[in-house]
Order: structure tokens, then C-alpha cells, then sequence
């Protein structure tokens, strides 16, 4: 593929990646397909993936009306063989993925990295909710500011788009009633 192709009938493939691909990676799945399905198809995988989809993850889905039974931990060895889906764009949403040497996935993509701490990484429940549900609410506002572009951008216009939600719609973590806040780390 050209950088300067565009899609006129068939959808961006896109691969969301993670260490685990049980939380950021799943929910960006789910918000791709249901929100810009339209325009994607999307996909998502792990370097180390865990094997089920953590409960919070699956609480945000369920809790927007978002199905969860389709989505799944998998490997990123899932997207090598001869036939995985040609990649136009992969994601990565979160900083180990985005630091590990990826294998080679076939496609002729583009690499944009969205950074979000881990919220599975938060010790209380409460935490882990706001954690949980700010990273939702992040990847929503992108993923929905995608449609605003047009189906049949250019890929090198599209990811630079991509590249810019990041400074236009920064990851802001949640403080709940106590002034307990998803996170502690700076993304």
C-alpha cells in the first residue's frame, strides 16, 4: 500500500496493541468497531497477553452498551501468519507495547502510539473503576473525533490525525468523591 492511498469501499484495518491486551487494547477494539466501524476495522493483540479480558474492561463495555463477548486476549503472533488481515495502522496504547520490537505483521502500516497508564495496575477497586473508565472515556473521545475525517482521507493525512488527537485530547484520569484519582503515574 501507498502512503498516499485512499479506501473507497473496503475500512481501515487498524491493530490496537498492549502488553497484556486484556484492558486498554480490548476497550479500544470495542470503541473502534461500534463508534467508527464504518471507517475501521480493528483488531487488537499482546506482546504478553494475559488470556481473559480483565472485569473492568468488560464493566466499561457493558456499562456503555457496548458488547463484550466477541473480544478477547490473544497474541500478537496472531497477526503474522498468512492470513492475518493487511494492517494500515497500529496502535499502541501503552508504553511497554510501543518500546518492544514488534514483529512483522503484514500491511504496509503506519505506527501511532496513544499513552495510557496501566489502570489495571491500580490496587483498589475504586481506583481501578475512575482508572478504568477514564481510559474508556479518552479512547471514546478519539476514536469519535476520527469520524470527523473524511472515509476517504489519504492513510499519511488520517495518521497524522491520529498522531494529534493525543495533544488534542489528552488523557485526563478521574477523581472521584474522596479525591481518589485512577492514577497516579503521568501518562
Amino acid at each position: 500500500m501507498l502512503l498516499t492511498e485512499t479506501k473507497s469501499q473496503s475500512k481501515w484495518n487498524v491493530l490496537v496493541l498492549c502488553t497484556g491486551n486484556s484492558a486498554r487494547s480490548i476497550m479500544a477494539e470495542a470503541l473502534f468497531n461500534e463508534l467508527a466501524g464504518d471507517m475501521f476495522s480493528a483488531f487488537s493483540a499482546g506482546s504478553y497477553p494475559t488470556g481473559k479480558v480483565n472485569l473492568f474492561a468488560i464493566e466499561q463495555l457493558q456499562k456503555n452498551g457496548l458488547p463484550v463477548s466477541q473480544y478477547f486476549s490473544k497474541s500478537w503472533d496472531s497477526f503474522t501468519g498468512s492470513d492475518a488481515p493487511k494492517l494500515d495502522f497500529v496502535v499502541t496504547v501503552c508504553d511497554n507495547a510501543a518500546n518492544e520490537p514488534c514483529p512483522v505483521f503484514a500491511g504496509d502500516y503506519l505506527k501511532v502510539h496513544w499513552r495510557f497508564p496501566d489502570p489495571a495496575a491500580c490496587k483498589e477497586d475504586e481506583a481501578a473503576t475512575a482508572a478504568f473508565q477514564a481510559v474508556f472515556n479518552t479512547l471514546k473521545e478519539r476514536i469519535e473525533r476520527l469520524k470527523q475525517v473524511d472515509k476517504l482521507s489519504e492513510k499519511q493525512a488520517l495518521h497524522q490525525f491520529m498522531l494529534n488527537l493525543v495533544d488534542a485530547i489528552p488523557y485526563r484520569p478521574l477523581e472521584n468523591e474522596e479525591g481518589v484519582t485512577g492514577h497516579e503515574v503521568n501518562p
